[in-house]
């Protein structure tokens, strides 16, 4: 636990530092945003893709995010699917977001979530015929640390919305579809009953997802 204590305390002295070197500049406070952003681990580890729209107005941030058709071949299931020769498709991971800006380029949110699971064989189509379950859902509600950076935008010009936005996420999974957290099913590779267990939505099914964003910020009339 002293590593995983320590790393919570550095990131506080670096929250509370960040917020006084902001407080001399109180205009980002005034933002008025809109923007669109789409994840880069959707598409290039899972073969999906991901919309991402942020609405900010002041220190309040709320966004909305789908991610479609993202694929977890056996080279990212747990060892459990693997040995089940087992792999995972979501149709969609879905939710809101609502949150509080730290600083100009830091923000908290907390994220109610939806995400669909299918379970195949793996080298076999995807299709209804040759699914081993029906869907099943998960909901999982969490918190996120956004970072969120528009490197041109002092420049007069378009480049000025261009923006970068990794982020840490923490999504447990609070309800699923699945009886007991688990399903069981004759294998026909193992020829055994075998068990796929509630999965979460993130890295190796665990709740833990980062990821960076990248999109376009359009800038609005500054509140008052």
């Amino acid at each position: 636990m002293a590593p995983f204590r320590k790393i919570i305390v550095t990131s506080l002295v670096c929250i509370f530092l960040l917020q006084a070197a902001d407080a001399q500049n109180k205009d980002w406070k005034k933002d008025r945003k809109i923007s669109v952003l789409t994840g880069l681990s959707q598409a290039f580890i899972v073969k999906g893709f991901n919309i991402e729209a942020n609405y900010i107005h002041h220190r309040i941030i709320f966004d909305y995010s789908h991610g479609a058709s993202l694929d977890l071949d056996r080279n990212l299931v747990n060892d459990e699917l693997k040995a089940q020769g087992v792999v995972v498709h979501m149709p969609f991971s879905t939710g809101i977001g609502i949150g509080y800006r730290l600083t100009e380029w830091l923000n908290v949110r907390v994220e109610p979530k939806w995400h669909r699971f299918e379970f195949y064989y793996d080298g076999e189509a995807q299709n209804e015929a040759n699914r081993i379950t029906v869907d099943k859902n998960n909901f999982s509600v969490g918190l996120g640390v956004y970072t969120f950076f528009q490197p041109f935008r002092k420049k007069g010009n378009a480049l000025k919305g261009i923006t970068i936005a990794p982020s840490v996420r923490f999504w447990p999974t609070v309800a699923s579809s699945f009886t007991d957290d688990k399903f069981r099913y004759l294998n026909k590779n193992t020829s055994k009953m075998e068990e796929i267990e509630t999965l979460a939505s993130g890295i190796g099914f665990t709740p833990l997802i980062l990821n960076i964003s990248v999109g376009y910020t359009f800038d609005l009339k500054k509140g008052k």
